[in-house]
């Protein structure tokens, strides 16, 4: 089956629409012109006859998820996001020309480009373990490339919290890009741990280098998706083929992906100084290794990952006082609502009121024209 059209753009206030990026099961992405300050950013927009409940607790959590973590610079900016005018809630995220996406490569990639973008998005998942999320679909196309080449991590929609609550169904929601899911996934033991996040980690890198995940058989002849769920199960390494791939990093990736989930690397930080290591060994510049230090991931509120409120603009009910003379209303007050405490008659429903630096600003006029009469008076005394 083809791929559906996109549905029509929003009309965003201060954006201008250019063109449509891509087509999801949920949303839409289109690139827009922002007005002030000018830049281009692209727009999700979730689908209009698919928003209830699951899915805005998907989309709270991917905003939230975002905003928490994009300080990272290997993961995807969020600038905004808001409900546009046809009810439709949208994201508004740092514009990304390109991925890692097989459909984008002409070629293999070199050793030393695949080792750099993999020790900076390690690092990326690392800061959003500590601060206790799961991406929960590690894969080529979800790292993206910045205007200026570099790797970033996106597309937060099915992440997860430490705790068991994922965006979109409570906990229970086994969604899965099968070719980078580890076995325990998909045998649907598990929603997503650290272990199967390094599973997906190792797959990714794979698929980098050998151009194909890998247990497909050959590109476009993978079977049934009932065989590639087999081959997984079996968790059969085989090798890249590559001469210019070391064994070391075949060591690396193969631990990754061993099917015991014990005997994996702990964690991602542990992946990352695994490749660091190869790199060394390989005499290639050393990709430094930003994480988020624990005083970081510890401050501030968890995500909630179970918000389904539909979060838009806000109106702000802060009554700000004026110096002006007569009745002082709240915008979210009817004229002819008296407010509690105030007699009929009162300053509240008509008369003049008088704040304390008017009256000092009459009180001082008075003074002075007392002050300049008495004088005006001794002169013309003194003249007579």
């Amino acid at each position: 089956m083809g791929r559906r059209l996109p549905s029509a753009p929003p009309v965003l206030s201060g954006y201008t629409y250019v063109r449509p990026l891509g087509t999801g099961g949920f949303a839409d992405v289109f690139l827009f012109e922002q007005n002030l300050p000018r830049r281009s950013v692209a727009v999700k927009v979730l689908l209009q006859d698919i928003v209830d409940d699951d899915v805005l607790r998907s989309f709270n959590a991917e905003a939230d998820v975002m905003a928490r973590l994009s300080s990272h610079p290997s993961i995807l900016t969020v600038y905004n996001a808001s409900i546009s005018a046809d009810g439709r809630p949208y994201l508004v995220m740092e514009f990304c020309p390109g991925s890692y996406s097989a459909r984008e490569r002409a070629e293999p990639l070199p050793v030393a480009t695949v080792l750099n973008v993999a020790v900076r998005i390690a690092g990326a998942l690392e800061t959003a373990h500590r601060s206790k999320v799961l991406h929960r679909d590690i894969k080529p196309s979800n790292i993206l490339t910045t205007t200026f080449g570099g790797p970033v991590l996106g597309d937060f929609g099915i992440a997860a919290s430490f705790a068991g609550g994922a965006s979109g169904a409570g906990g229970e929601l086994f969604a899965m890009s099968l070719p980078w899911s580890a076995p325990e996934v998909v045998d649907e033991r598990t929603t997503g741990t650290v272990a199967t996040e390094v599973w997906s980690f190792g797959a990714t890198l794979y698929s980098l280098l050998a151009d194909r995940a890998p247990f497909e058989l050959a590109v476009g002849s993978n079977g049934s998706r009932a065989q590639l769920k087999q081959r997984i199960k079996r968790a059969k390494y085989t090798s890249i083929g590559r001469a210019d791939v070391p064994a070391s990093l075949e060591s690396v990736l193969a631990r990754m992906m061993n099917r015991d989930p014990a005997a994996r690397q702990a964690s991602l930080l542990e992946c990352a100084h695994d490749l660091q290591r190869v790199e060394r060994e390989l005499g290639l510049a050393f990709t430094a290794l930003e994480v988020a230090d624990e005083a970081w991931a510890s401050a501030g509120a968890p995500v909630d990952f179970d918000n389904h409120e539909s979060r838009g603009a806000v109106i702000s009910d802060v009554i700000i006082p004026t110096l002006r003379p007569g009745p002082r209303r709240s915008a979210h007050r009817p004229l002819s609502q008296t407010p509690e405490g105030t007699r009929p008659g009162s300053a509240e429903t008509g008369r003049t009121r008088f704040t304390p630096l008017t009256l000092s600003l009459l009180l001082t006029s008075a003074v002075v024209v007392g002050i300049g009469v008495t004088v005006g008076a001794l002169v013309i005394v003194g003249l007579i």
